[in-house]
């Protein structure tokens, strides 16, 4: 019975380090693209006419 407990705690940590590591992934992606779409927007900023 123990070791069915250590191989789900095993699995479960297996698990979120996965998912840990791909939202920091995503997260970084997200953040980069912010940046070049912010950078756009600014850059542009003077062509508009009012």
């Amino acid at each position: 019975m123990e070791e069915q407990q250590y191989r789900l705690m095993g699995r479960s940590g297996g698990i979120s380090m996965a998912l840990g590591i791909v939202m920091v992934v995503f997260g970084i992606a997200c953040g980069v693209l912010m940046i070049i779409e912010g950078a756009k927007l600014l850059v542009s900023r003077s062509k508009i006419l009012f």
